[in-house]
């Protein structure tokens, strides 16, 4: 009970994250050490699953999927989300600066532990860590879309954020950004839109189940090789959290209200020129060293328990 209700915190946290366009749960699975266990729960829940539900039982298929260690982790994920998503989406839009900032110290952190559990460096895994980050950096700088609210285009929507949620450093919630879906998806949840979030559900789990196969695959068979692509994704991901940003155009979204829809990173001192507000640079600082902190906190006891 105690191993998974320390599951169930970790997932607590993963959901937190996966609110935030930018942070992926993928992430906090990583740094708190039960990545590779929920890749590999998640990927046993296959045709071989099922028969043994029909020929042994309902303890032996659960036993099976690693079943206890599933559902800690999801109630968490599910509890954070549902009760976190109003709070974060009030904290982005009142404390933006210090909230991304918090962020970004965070994933430096998450990438700088990630990077050390590779022990033999070679070129191959440099390469690796270069095309991972080039290819989270291009996603960061793609221009959201403006999509239909048909059910079909929902399920899809589920479906590759969850993909997304499950890589560290490719946000979930950035890739229904992209899909012009975050606002959507989120209202739907703050407002409990009982259908959308079971079509959101359903895409989500299709998603889940076909793309944990791959990632168990790549990480058992080139396990060095996908740890360094995982951990460039995270660095092209600051991009995106950059704290300090100039609205470079907007978008009007179906309440009538005024979004950003495309933003380039300035510096502190030029964000108070522009925009007029204070950059608060001594407390974005603070923030970002406490969000390193945290993750450096994170990984010393973990590595303690693993000792002990």
């Amino acid at each position: 009970m105690k191993k998974y209700f320390s599951t169930g915190l970790k997932g607590l946290a993963m959901g937190a994250a996966d609110v935030v366009p930018g942070v992926s749960g993928g992430t906090i699975a990583l740094i708190t050490g039960i990545y590779e266990e929920l890749i590999d729960s998640l990927k046993s829940i296959n045709v071989k699953a099922v028969k043994l539900l029909f020929k042994e039982g309902i303890s032996a298929f659960w036993s099976y999927i690693n079943g206890w260690f599933l559902v800690s982790v999801f109630t968490g994920v599910f509890i954070s989300v549902f009760s976190l998503a109003k709070i974060l989406e009030t904290l982005l839009a009142t404390y933006p600066i210090l909230v991304w900032s918090f962020f970004f110290g965070l994933i430096v952190a998450s990438a700088i532990m990630v990077l050390r559990r590779i022990t033999h460096w070679n070129y191959d895994k440099l390469i690796a860590v270069v095309a991972g980050t080039v290819a989270a950096y291009y996603i960061t700088v793609l221009t959201p879309a403006q999509t239909p609210e048909t059910w079909w285009f929902v399920l899809l929507s589920g479906a590759l954020a969850i993909c997304a949620m499950i890589l560290p450093g490719i946000s979930g919630a950035f890739i229904l950004l992209l899909l012009g879906k975050y606002t959507y998806v989120i209202g739907a949840i703050s407002s409990l839109d009982i259908v959308t979030i079971v079509i959101f559900g359903v895409g989500a789990v299709i998603g889940l189940l076909s793309f944990s196969n791959l990632l168990s695959y790549l990480l058992r068979k080139y396990h060095d090789i996908t740890i360094a692509v995982l951990s460039g994704f995270m660095i092209g991901s600051l991009n995106k959290i950059w704290p300090w940003k100039e609205v470079v155009k907007t978008f009007t979204d179906r309440h009538g209200e005024v979004k950003p829809l495309l933003e380039q990173n300035i510096g502190p001192v030029q964000y108070e020129q522009i925009t007029g507000n204070e950059a608060f640079l001594l407390y974005a600082i603070l923030f970002a060293i406490a969000g390193f902190a945290l993750i450096a906190a994170f990984e010393f006891f973990a590595t303690k328990h693993k000792s002990e």
